[in-house]
């Protein structure tokens, strides 16, 4: 008898160590939603994600000359200036290739049975390529200028900057020969930068 008591208590001891070993209910537990606040939530972790810690080159700081470099080169000033080069010399070459396509280079109107000489033919190229050069830097600045300043103004870069741009810069030309022509080339100008916008975007 005293055998099956020793027995049946040292069972019971036995069997209240494992239960008295599991935490309890009152002690704090781990909850689903604190884990997502510390995983995607407001107290996650802001980790800088720099090139060099994602593998690739450092990138160093940009210096104060730099970044007044840039904000130069953004500016609508040397965007206009810049265009009218381009236009300039686009112009020139486009000058210069139209009149070595023309059979009436260098002829003189009072004397069309002579044959005109190098020299004559190279001035009206020459000529005719300054003519063509003027025009496009002219038109490539105004549009260039526009366009920026409508761009900063709006605060969006879409094509409706160039058709708005178009539009002033073909009625501030055809302006000069009336009313008719500027509205023609205001439609004309728009018409043709939507067409590039479409066809580039």
């Amino acid at each position: 008898m005293a055998a099956t008591t020793g027995a049946a208590e040292g069972a019971a001891s036995d069997t209240k160590g494992p239960i008295s070993s599991i935490p309890s209910m009152d002690s704090p537990t781990i909850q689903y939603s604190m884990v997502l606040e510390h995983l995607v939530g407001e107290k996650r972790p802001i980790k800088e994600l720099s090139p060099g810690v994602m593998g690739g080159l450092p990138v160093p700081p940009k210096s104060d000359e730099q970044k007044m470099l840039e904000r130069g080169m953004e500016s609508c000033a040397f965007k206009s200036v810049l265009a009218c080069v381009g236009g300039f010399v686009l112009g020139g070459a486009f000058g210069v290739f139209t009149a070595g396509i023309d059979t009436n280079v260098g002829f003189d109107p009072k004397d069309p049975l002579r044959t005109p000489t190098a020299r004559e033919v190279l001035k009206d190229m020459g000529q005719r390529g300054m003519s063509y050069a003027k025009n496009f830097a002219i038109v490539g600045a105004m549009f260039s200028c526009t366009e920026c300043i409508i761009e900063s103004h709006r605060g969006k870069s879409d094509w409706k900057n160039a058709v708005y741009s178009g539009c002033v810069t073909g009625g501030a030309i055809g302006f000069r020969a009336g009313l008719k022509a500027g509205v023609l080339g205001c439609g004309g100008f728009a018409a043709f930068s939507a067409a590039i916008e479409y066809y580039l975007r």
